[in-house]
């Protein structure tokens, strides 16, 4: 008997590319994340991506496993899932390329932002055959506050060392101290808006749950300085999207650069996008290097989980997990 893994999006396509071949017994399964609820049935692993695993679609299914393709699981009921014998596992982002890829995205929104290239003043220069015009901004010698040091922080720090920035970073454990090899000074969670008020770009890195929705809201952009960039390469929640567009719209930020944003996908005539935001379809961790060993990390579980081994990467440790192996997966 085959095991039935279902996919929570039908996005991501490549991810199930590179896990077919990892998983040859297995079948994979999509539906809409709006669809969970009513496809579950007969799924053994759940694949949630952004869909909400709640109280309903852990009732309605037998699945013992969500296995997340990446890191976040803020769209998991980890307690009920818990309570009802599922497994909930994650994929760190270090040491599977992950970290990097998402790192990397984030200079590129920094870069393009700093140099216009998403302007109407750069649209115009092209199109009136102007060279010279407009003018950007270097990184070199500008300061850049990290929120959140994990994975993605502490690659982001790295990078921004070499452009020759000023760093300091936030972290709830200020006693983990600095990521190896990056100089900062580093606060915590308690003194937020100390550290975001000497930045030139804010870079939100960390990762969402219940304690931190919100946590760039309107008290922490207005302690950002007049002509700050904001970055979010980490979840959409992390940032109170009117709060945002009420700060572009004031002229208090000089613009954003957003992989994520709340309630995916942004409508286009949404009023965020009046401003100068540089957006992208939470695309910061899909590359050939990220996806290829996610997919390793995924499969692995799986097949220790149809082995009857526990997952890695788990948050949870259910008392009595309600799926026993009854496939043989290579």
């Amino acid at each position: 008997m085959r095991l039935k893994v279902l996919f929570c999006d039908r996005g991501y396509s490549e991810s199930r590319r590179r896990l077919g071949p990892l998983l040859p017994d297995c079948d994979l399964v999509t539906c809409d994340k709006n669809e969970v609820r009513a496809q579950v049935r007969g799924a053994d692993v759940v694949v949630p991506y952004g869909a909400a695993i709640g109280p309903d679609v852990i009732k309605a299914g037998s699945f013992g496993l969500v296995q997340q393709f990446g890191v976040g699981l803020e769209t998991v009921d980890v307690e009920t899932a818990t309570s009802a014998g599922v497994w909930v596992a994650r994929v760190p982002s270090s040491q599977t390329g992950n970290a990097e890829s998402v790192a990397e995205h984030a200079i590129l929104l920094m870069l393009a932002l700093s140099r216009g290239l998403c302007s109407s003043h750069m649209a115009d220069a092209l199109a009136n055959c102007t060279i010279g015009e407009p003018a950007g901004m270097a990184l070199a010698g500008k300061s850049a506050c990290i929120i959140g040091l994990g994975g993605v922080g502490s690659e982001l720090g790295l990078r921004l060392q070499a452009f020759r920035m000023r760093l300091t970073g936030v972290r709830m454990r200020l006693l983990v101290g600095n990521p190896r090899g990056v100089a900062m000074r580093v606060y915590g969670t308690d003194r937020l808006h100390e550290a975001v008020a000497q930045a030139d770009y804010v870079i939100v890195c960390a990762t969402l749950d219940s304690s931190n929705r919100h946590l760039i809201d309107r008290a922490a952009l207005q302690a950002m300085k007049r002509g700050t960039f904001l970055i979010n390469i980490a979840r959409g929640g992390l940032v109170d999207t009117a709060a945002l567009e009420e700060a572009l719209a004031a002229g208090h930020l000089a613009g954003a650069g957003l992989d994520v944003v709340e309630d995916e996908p942004i409508p286009p005539d949404h009023p965020l996008l009046r401003h100068y935001v540089l957006l992208t379809p939470h695309i910061a961790g899909v590359t050939d290097s990220s996806y290829t060993g996610i997919a390793r990390a995924v499969a692995e579980n799986i097949q220790r989980y149809a082995r009857g081994e526990r997952p890695l990467h788990t948050v949870n440790t259910p008392a009595s997990p309600r799926w026993r192996p009854r496939v043989s997966v290579r």
